[in-house]
């Protein structure tokens, strides 16, 4: 497929009128063609508004409709080919076997959403019947969940396809009902092109309105301003920098009538070690916490960014395990000029900062100066310091950590206690710490959305029962998840119907059932005949 730098607002494919930029190839650190058109507001104000006219008729397709249109997209994904893997590849410098992964997870999100759309269990139908003996009389009262309204996806820069144009915020908002509005990420705008004209095509395969699916290029700030403000627009997906989502987050407060935005922002994702851990097999235990720092150049917003132990000699020996299996990982290039600016900046401040000490870097050579190459880091501090020393707390987006000795077991609760909200924390523990694994778990339940056992976070399963959220400032809200069947949620909203005629109930609710769902029928939960 020849990229043209077009956007895709509803059918068609537009070059954007407000200036043009280029992708940059991070090993090379050049741009790439070819041009890429921004936005002007006019362009965004019709790309929301072909979703606004496109919603009503597309939350009421069929959910066989609905689901058939997502496992389009997942098709038409996979029919673009090596082509895509390749221009993802000179886009971010990720390698061709991550990609690889990478587009696997994207299509099965799109096919487990279809699955989650054809069971219908997300509509929540519930019945209560009428009561008109009682005193006073009951009314006829039926529940079910619709779509909110259309979504702004924003794309995110670590991960080009799982969580960017046709990433899991996309597939969960369609699979509820609502059209999206995407703006694409600025570091893999040719990817975003290939994936966007997929799901275009997609959208007139299957005969939808051609407003259930737009993609900008354009500045993040501005941008993003403008489509968050629109009337139109009813929630927002976002995933990027804490700085980022907050800002999406006043902007909504600010509008005359607020909407969600579903913000994945910050997390340090802390690693407790407990004793017996430790001392089990100190050596395989070091080198699986080196491994998940350093995957994709520590590009994982599930990346250990801490990793606390109780001090003392077994301790000790694991972080010489760590800082020896640190030193041999070889220097990876990152996503972009900017994020390896801050990455480098961020590890530089690190090593400014009273109390903490560098225990090990990784391999650098001429990649690391010429290049978007990361150098890995470890370092190391005391938990008093760590709790005196508000800077500390700032995540370091990249393959650095910071080791924390703690001086008892009663410390790390002390800890988990201070630190502020994360997407994951992992315990490593053996049958004799679990007495003082069940100390922490009462805290990291109130702090964190992903509590692991003898893990590593880095891995994020595409299921039913994952999360992937937590407390601010890991989300912005931490009653949802952005990975899983249940994101779906996000995007959709409860209307009860009361005392309606039966020929204007929607078939969710009507008495005979004609969409077989398990609904709720007067407090006691009724499979489908």
């Amino acid at each position: 497929m020849q990229l043209t730098g077009e956007m895709l607002i509803g059918g068609s494919a537009v070059f954007g009128k407000a200036g043009a930029v280029q992708a940059i190839d991070p090993t090379r650190n050049a741009a790439i063609e070819p041009n890429f058109g921004l936005a002007s507001d006019a362009e965004v104000q019709r790309a929301c508004e072909l979703a606004e006219r496109a919603f009503d008729a597309y939350r009421d397709t069929t959910l066989e409709q609905r689901a058939r249109f997502l496992e389009t997209i997942a098709d038409n994904i996979m029919n673009i080919g090596e082509a895509l893997i390749e221009r993802a590849h000179i886009e971010t410098g990720l390698p061709k076997a991550r990609l690889e992964g990478e587009r696997g997870r994207t299509v099965g999100q799109m096919r487990l959403f279809a699955k989650v759309v054809r069971d219908g269990h997300w509509l929540d139908a519930t019945l209560d019947s009428a009561l008109p003996e009682r005193t006073p009389p009951r009314p006829d009262l039926r529940l079910r969940k619709i779509a909110i309204g259309p979504v702004v996806v924003f794309g995110a820069s670590n991960f080009p396809l799982a969580f960017s144009v046709g990433g899991g915020d996309t597939a969960s908002a369609l699979a509820a009902g609502c059209p999206v509005v995407v703006k694409a990420h600025s570091a893999h705008l040719g990817t975003s092109e290939l994936v966007g004209r997929a799901i275009q095509k997609a959208v007139a395969d299957c005969g939808l309105p051609e407003g259930v699916f737009s993609m900008i290029f354009g500045d993040g700030r501005q941008v993003g301003q403008s489509l968050v403000s629109h009337p139109a627009i009813k929630a927002v997906g976002f995933t990027g920098s804490r700085q980022g989502g907050v800002a999406l987050m006043r902007t909504s407060a600010q509008r005359k009538e607020p909407i969600p935005v579903y913000a994945e922002m910050s997390s340090i994702n802390p690693v407790f070690l407990l004793p017996g851990a430790v001392a089990n097999d100190t050596a395989k235990l070091a080198q699986a916490f080196v491994d998940s720092l350093t995957l994709g150049a520590g590009q994982f917003c599930t990346n250990p960014g801490l990793v606390l132990g109780v001090d003392g000699p077994q301790f000790q020996q694991f972080i010489e395990a760590a800082a020896g299996a640190l030193q041999a990982k070889a220097a990876q290039t990152m996503l972009t000029p900017g994020i390896h600016k801050a990455y480098t900046s961020g590890v530089s401040r690190l090593s400014g900062i009273a109390g903490v000490r560098q225990l090990a870097a990784g391999q650098g050579g001429e990649a690391v100066k010429s290049g978007c190459a990361a150098q890995a880091a470890l370092y190391v501090c005391d938990s008093q310091t760590y709790l005196s020393t508000p800077e500390l707390e700032d995540e370091i987006f990249g393959p650095c950590s910071l080791v924390i000795t703690c001086r008892d077991v009663d410390d790390m609760k002390r800890f988990a206690e201070y630190i502020e909200g994360q997407l994951t924390a992992t315990v490593h523990a053996t049958s004799a710490d679990h007495a003082a694994a069940a100390k922490l778990l009462p805290t990291l339940e109130r702090k964190v959305g992903r509590i692991l056992f003898n893990g590593f976070p880095t891995g994020v399963e595409v299921c039913h029962a994952m999360v992937h959220g937590g407390p601010f400032p890991s989300t912005s809200d931490s009653r949802t998840t952005s990975v899983g069947a249940t994101a779906i949620d996000r995007f959709l909203r409860p209307v009860c119907y009361q005392n309606f005629p039966a020929d204007l109930l929607p078939a969710a609710l009507a008495d005979a059932n004609p969409l077989k769902l398990a609904r709720l029928v007067d407090g006691t939960l009724v499979p489908p005949a």
